[in-house]
């Protein structure tokens, strides 16, 4: 009988088998590595972990959120290490959280979708961090703000000329959202660098220090060598500038008497007002204004003698400017030919021994006093208080100081502070000079409120020459000085 044999086609099947079994083996052994790490497509934070076991998944992890983040500051690069700013991201408690991920899904069906090459989907454990958004800020504003900051560069005075050249903004932190940016980039795990936002410092003015510097370059480049005292109040700021100055002589020091002439109308006005009610009569009101925009001095004694004394309204009148401290201020007299001297005043001003302006002995007054008057009434006017209305209770009322700054800024004269600042500019303001018994001008005053888009200001600006103050070197002097404090306020 003839043995049968063993058909090939079953030893093909049977190595089939044994190869099926091999690699199904070889690839329970693969899949059941990977089934003791963390399943493929996992990540944590953002950081894939996937295939990693433990101990390395963390050290992944960590080297992820402990890298320092990197602050663009304006191309300045800064690099922090998180735990500066209070950073710790809680990895035992996510590592723990993608565990669960890791034994959730059944052996088989795990192994049956890594067999097949079948698509994992991804699953990210959120990020659990602790940080102190307080300690960020704190950071921001102690270490990156104080040092990266630039401050505004503000105008600066053009030698030569009453211009102020153009400021340059400075750069400023956005701390609220430098905040926000910083929080973003401490929680991601691809983007660790952040551009900070930053804002613009405003451009201040120029300081009074450089003001005072190119007023006296102006004076000293003008046509005028006698002495000039100016006096400035920044109404919107306590900034101040008071000086006195002479051509090749230098500084002098401040609180010169001079001849008020007209300017002492100002303190006139201000006691009428004091003797008058609402609704004020239109006749004494005529008179007041053509004593301010006409500078009459018929209309002003007869202000003085009707409203407030036929005899001693000049006494009356420097009574009001001591209580209201104006010691170095008085009007002695009428301004009629003739009038009498009521009454010498020595002050601190017109004893002084290194300073003489020969002062007229009727009417005396020095820049400062003029200006912290006009002050007064600025103050008056705008917030209804300041010294007139305590020195006057109900005598001397907001509607009062208005329209007493109304009659100021009809005075139209186009010359002296007037002439440096542009067309529709209100000025508020009272002039003075006069002839003097020599035939010639010897003192200048005018006193101002100047109204800007920039801040409203005082000054008050009186100048003397002993030989003669010839109008047209004056004239530009004033205006050059009153265009250049202009630009202080109004070139930014």
């Amino acid at each position: 009988m003839r043995r049968r044999s063993f058909p090939l086609f079953r030893w093909i099947a049977i190595i089939f088998i044994l190869l099926t079994i091999l690699l199904t083996t070889i690839q329970l052994v693969s899949y059941s590595r990977i089934r003791n790490s963390f399943p493929l497509g996992l990540q944590v934070g953002g950081v894939p972990i996937g295939g990693l076991n433990y101990e390395t998944a963390a050290e992944r992890i960590y080297s992820v959120y402990r890298s320092p983040i990197e602050i663009n500051y304006d191309g300045s690069l800064i690099q922090v290490r998180p735990a500066v700013l209070g950073f710790d991201p809680q990895v035992e408690s996510m590592l723990a959280v993608a565990d669960n991920q890791r034994v959730s899904e059944p052996f088989w069906q795990g192994f049956w979708n890594f067999l097949w090459g079948r698509n994992i989907d991804e699953i990210n454990i959120p990020l659990n961090a602790d940080y102190d958004e307080a300690r960020i800020r704190e950071y921001l504003q102690v270490e990156i703000a104080p040092r990266y900051d630039t401050p505004a560069t503000p105008p600066l005075p053009i030698p030569g000329t009453t211009e102020f050249q153009a400021g340059i903004p400075g750069t400023t932190l956005d701390i609220d959202r430098a905040t926000l940016q910083v929080i973003d980039a401490l929680t991601s795990a691809r983007n660790r660098s952040i551009t900070l936002s930053l804002g613009q410092s405003a451009i201040t003015r120029p300081s009074v220090s450089d003001l005072e510097i190119l007023l006296k370059q102006i004076v000293d480049s003008s046509s005028f060598d006698g002495i000039v005292e100016i006096y400035m109040q920044d109404m919107g700021a306590n900034r101040n500038l008071h000086f006195a100055y002479q051509p090749e002589v230098g500084d002098l020091t401040p609180n010169i008497a001079f001849s008020s002439w007209s300017t002492v109308k100002i303190p006139l006005m201000v006691t009428a007002f004091r003797f008058l009610e609402d609704p004020w009569p239109p006749e004494y009101l005529d008179l007041i204004e053509e004593m301010i925009e006409q500078s009459e001095n018929t209309s002003t004694d007869d202000l003085a003698m009707q409203v407030i004394d036929e005899n001693l309204a000049p006494m009356v009148v420097t009574e009001d400017l001591q209580r209201l401290g104006f010691l170095n201020t008085f009007w002695a007299g009428h301004f009629y030919v003739g009038a009498p001297l009521l009454q010498r005043y020595g002050t601190t001003a017109n004893q002084r021994e290194d300073i003489d302006t020969d002062p007229d002995i009727y009417n005396q007054t020095t820049p400062a006093d003029m200006g912290m008057l006009m002050e007064d009434i600025y103050t008056c006017a705008e917030e209804n208080g300041g010294a007139l209305i305590a020195a006057f209770p109900g005598e001397i009322t907001q509607d009062e100081c208005r329209l007493m700054i109304t009659y100021m800024a009809r005075n139209q004269i186009a010359v002296l502070i007037q002439a440096g600042v542009p067309s529709g500019t209100t000025v508020a303001h009272k002039h003075g000079w006069a002839i003097e018994n020599d035939g010639y001008i010897h003192t200048f005053g005018d006193v101002a409120i100047v109204y800007t888009t920039g801040g409203d200001y005082i000054l008050s600006i009186f100048m003397h020459d002993p030989v003669q103050a010839v109008f047209d070197p004056v004239n530009t002097l004033y205006s050059d000085i009153s265009r250049a404090v202009y630009n202080f306020f109004n070139n930014q």
